[in-house]
């Protein structure tokens, strides 16, 4: 008992140096890690912050690209774009909902047919991957070489068949439905790949028995498929429209804002105020309207996404 008692002191004492030697090491780990991250978090700060703080400082000044003084006129950009602003906001959320919907129904529903038991089911999944594979500006020059008015596609066949031909590109709902479309078919393959990952953890016996109870087809997706899959469609579609509220390339290729604004977003109204008509300080101030209203629906995707991991 007693040379027990003698031996615990000796073993406290062998553990100090240990403890005292994970601290330096933990030490040294610390400044290795943020030795390692400096150059990314100072590249971050060039590339993102320097740039977001330059233009919240310039929309507080009249500057223009065609004379190199400016005035500063404090929130006078904001007033002088505000109605504008809010004119290209409604084509916004009209675009960017849009252009949600319809390839997430259409993504699910391809998702579903690939996740059944169909042949060739592999080969026609890496054929629906092709258009996400395509740049969006190429895919942009696609539909609207498809629905121009003298040589697209879309006349040429309702010229075969007899059909009077339509402008697609030249009224403001043809511009509209053209420009969802194009979005659409690049953007429901990631949809698809996504709803059909999550099917596929589905299990198979949820399904065999609601068969065996005599379920329709219609009733195993409502109330086995379409909760399972439900959380991570929701995140992806908040994805896919904060994403779409923010797209240029669609709408600039193809109808560059018209005809007259009726496809004019917030994207590409900025673009013509910075290099149509050269104000920087009134872009910049639409960007940053834009900014805070970005900061918003990505903050209630956040509490989404926290919401759903419970």
């Amino acid at each position: 008992m007693q040379q027990a008692i003698l031996e615990r002191p000796a073993k406290s004492e062998q553990a100090e140096p240990r403890s005292g030697r994970r601290s330096t090491l933990g030490a040294k780990d610390r400044t290795f890690g943020f030795m390692i991250a400096l150059p990314a978090v100072l590249l971050f700060l060039v590339i993102a912050i320097f740039p977001l703080v330059s233009s919240i400082g310039t929309s507080l000044y009249d500057q223009s690209l065609l004379r190199p003084e400016r005035t500063f006129v404090g929130l006078g950009n904001y007033a002088a774009i505000w109605d504008e602003f809010f004119a290209r906001l409604g084509t916004t959320l009209v675009f960017a909902s849009l252009s949600t919907v319809f390839p997430l129904v259409l993504g699910v529903a391809l998702a579903l047919l690939l996740n059944a038991r169909l042949r060739g089911r592999n080969i026609l999944r890496g054929a629906l991957m092709l258009p996400w594979l395509l740049p969006g500006v190429v895919v942009s020059f696609l539909w609207a070489w498809i629905f121009n008015d003298s040589y697209g596609v879309v006349n040429h066949v309702l010229a075969i068949l007899g059909m009077p031909e339509v402008s697609m590109l030249g009224n403001p709902v043809g511009a509209m439905a053209a420009v969802v479309i194009a979005k659409t078919w690049h953007s429901f393959p990631w949809i698809m790949v996504v709803a059909l990952a999550v099917l596929q953890t589905l299990p198979s016996e949820q399904i065999e028995a609601a068969t065996i109870d005599g379920a329709t087809r219609a009733q195993r997706f409502r109330y086995i498929s379409l909760p399972h899959i439900a959380g991570p469609v929701t995140l992806v579609a908040v994805l896919e429209f904060i994403y779409n509220f923010g797209n240029f390339d669609t709408i600039f290729v193809m109808t560059g804002g018209g005809p007259g604004n009726s496809t004019t977003t917030l994207a590409v109204s900025l673009y013509h105020l910075a290099f149509g008509s050269y104000e920087l300080g009134k872009a910049s101030a639409m960007g940053a309207l834009w900014l805070v209203l970005l900061a918003i629906i990505s903050s209630g995707y956040l509490l989404l996404n926290r919401r759903l991991e419970k």
